[in-house]
């Protein structure tokens, strides 16, 4: 009596190639990549472009400041609308006091429904030209996401068409090894000479 045992079976097997050992270990291969070292490849790289983002941001901190402004009127320009913190926006001239006390102005992208004389949040650089604002934590977080959903896809592809391409070679080889073995059992089946 023969008792089932689960999973392979240690004996040789004589129809089992070395083509199909090795399409098999590539399996398990490409199994352990792509569920374990793939996600592992973008979580590392999305924590390392957190930290980028969070020294960049850092940078724009210091090298940029606040002000409230007044908007003093729309520049020429007014009708180009852009997008300012995913509102339309135009640009405007807006003063404001510096910490002397000296009056100052420059031109910077306010919100579409901001009218003369409404105080308004502006950004600047250390000459005291308009920049944009640093960025915020859900930017930083989306930055990180990003470089990481690539990362995983970009290895994923990668391993796919490694996989792919193994799978040719190891098709190759057992057509071959089978082209040898029936040049070899041919002639005894049909009985004729090769």
């Amino acid at each position: 009596m023969r008792i089932r045992v689960r999973g392979r079976r240690r004996r040789p097997n004589p129809l089992r190639r070395r083509s199909d050992v090795v399409e098999a270990w590539t399996k398990v291969v490409v199994a352990l990549l792509l569920f374990v070292a793939a996600p592992a490849l973008g979580a590392a790289t999305a924590w390392w472009g957190y930290g980028q983002a969070q020294a960049i941001v850092a940078e724009q901190r210091a090298e940029r400041h606040h002000v409230r402004a007044t908007v003093v009127d729309r520049t020429p320009s007014a009708l180009s609308t852009g997008q300012l913190g995913g509102q339309h926006s135009y640009r405007a001239t807006v003063h404001w006091k510096a910490p002397d006390g000296t009056e100052k102005s420059t031109t910077a992208r306010v919100p579409a429904d901001t009218r003369h004389g409404d105080t308004v949040d502006v950004w600047l650089d250390a000459h005291g030209q308009s920049v944009p604002p640093p960025s915020d934590g859900a930017e930083i977080w989306q930055h990180s996401a990003t470089i990481g959903s690539f990362t995983t896809i970009g290895t994923v592809l990668t391993v796919l068409l490694a996989h792919r391409a193994v799978r040719a070679v190891a098709l190759r080889h057992r057509m071959a090894e089978w082209d040898r073995d029936w040049a070899l059992t041919e002639p005894q089946w049909t009985h004729r000479r090769a």
